[in-house]
């Protein structure tokens, strides 16, 4: 019984990791992104969505939390970035979802995980919280000036392609797309026969 446990898993990574070979980069229509698609001309008057209200209250309380003064440390002064180029890197894992955006030398402006969001458990790794946490990221992001992202996605999860299409409706132009997902090309040592 454990033997054939542990065969469907193996056949089960295995399937995963063919999916990402065959998609070693995606690929997507802009005109079936979404109907709130945009040109860059018009990137700085687009709007952003409004987030579910009992996001934005756990948001909220996430804040005060943190404003809660801490003694003795010194706060540093950030500088302002105005960067119109950068890069989005999307990791989707069984478990969570995480958006990361960052300027063009790899230096992060803003990042969202679906904990951070106030989603719990298995409704981490759905498509609807890769939605949501893609929109608070790029809504920290765009306060720096981001408007052009390429995008880099790693991992098998179900968040991965949600996440780049609420990119692109969200305002940010999307050039360029990668799957870094890693691949083993020999894999581990496998196990020895056991002897009975």
């Amino acid at each position: 019984m454990t033997e054939e446990k542990k065969e469907n898993k193996e056949n089960k990574a295995e399937e995963a990791i063919n999916e990402v070979k065959e998609k070693e980069t995606i690929t997507f229509d802009r005109n079936d992104m979404s109907e709130n698609t945009h040109s860059g001309a018009n990137a700085d008057k687009f709007e952003l969505e409004e987030l579910p209200d009992d996001v934005k209250k756990k948001l909220e309380a996430a804040k005060k939390d943190k404003k809660t003064p801490t003694k003795g440390k010194k706060k540093k002064k950030r500088t302002e970035k105005n960067v119109s180029v950068g890069k989005a890197y999307i990791k989707a894992s069984y478990n969570n979802t995480i958006v990361s955006l960052a300027d063009s030398r790899g230096n992060i402006l803003s990042w969202a995980s679906a904990g951070m969001a106030g989603f719990k458990g298995p409704k981490k790794s759905t498509p609807y919280a890769a939605q949501i946490i893609t929109r608070i990221a790029v809504e920290k992001a765009r306060e720096a000036g981001l408007k052009e992202v390429s995008v880099f996605v790693k991992g098998v999860g179900t968040g991965r392609e949600s996440a780049v299409r609420a990119l692109n409706a969200n305002g940010l132009n999307v050039t360029y797309i990668k799957d870094i997902t890693p691949v083993p090309h020999n894999g581990c040592r496998p196990k020895k026969p056991r002897r009975v």
